[in-house]
């Protein structure tokens, strides 16, 4: 088991923009399976997954070449990546110190190669990494990080994408409940005509008073100046 990793004011920055994206344990995702499947043909690399890192471990949102749906968060590989916004390389995972211990190295996966480009949010947090792996040392040119850079900000998009997404429905939602509350027989507002007055609830108002502190409207759009301050006046003392 990996040890803990220490949540620092950073880190936990970092997590909870993680948890607004609900993405963690969620299903496959057609979207984020093809880059991957993209990203294993253009390196021609057997493995490519897009991780999050989580808490204590690193979880696997798509994956190609790999039927694992998560690791520890040993440092090393992907849950290295989260600490800079540059491209990380392994050429030789047996011969480099930073991944010798790690389960996938040292175990009996054999992993040798690995590349990847961390997941920027808008506000610059790390959320994970877009990732190719191989059992073969190799190089990887600039040109080819510079493309591992562009495919993991089509992850970053269609993850924002989702966010944004969330959000609206959620408002939709909320508006669409405030609207069947109005219709409710229970919210119904009676009107008296002779003194102008409503009652919501089991208050009392003038109806110029309802529509400014209720619905946040004014009744003296399109009324001269003048009169409109005089009529404001006169509900002021109304209401």
């Amino acid at each position: 088991m990996p040890k803990p990793f220490p949540l620092t004011a950073a880190e936990k920055e970092r997590l909870e923009a993680l948890r607004q994206f609900a993405i963690l344990d969620t299903p496959p995702d057609g979207a984020f399976d093809r880059i991957v499947k993209l990203a294993a043909r253009l390196f021609d690399a057997p493995i490519a997954l897009v991780s999050l890192v989580d808490e204590d471990r690193v979880w696997f949102k798509a994956r190609h070449g790999i039927d694992i749906d998560e690791v520890g968060r040993d440092p090393g590989l992907c849950a290295s990546v989260v600490f800079s916004d540059e491209a990380y390389m392994i050429r030789d995972a047996l011969d480099d110190p930073r991944t010798l211990a790690h389960p996938l190295v040292a175990g009996e996966f054999g992993l040798r190669f690995y590349a990847a480009a961390p997941l920027i949010t808008r506000q610059g947090h790390r959320l994970g990494a877009l990732a190719v792996m191989g059992f073969e040392p190799r190089d990887f040119a600039q040109e080819d990080r510079d493309t591992l850079h562009d495919l993991a900000a089509l992850v970053m998009e269609q993850m924002e994408l989702r966010l944004t997404t969330r959000k609206l429905l959620g408002s939709l939602e909320r508006f669409i409940t405030n609207l069947h509350d109005l219709q409710e027989p229970e919210r119904f507002i009676t009107l008296c005509a002779w003194t102008k007055s409503i009652r919501v609830g089991d208050e009392w108002m003038t109806f110029e008073h309802f529509l400014r502190s209720k619905l946040g409207l004014s009744v003296t759009h399109g009324i001269h100046p003048d009169a409109a301050e005089k009529f404001g006046n006169s509900t002021d003392d109304e209401g």
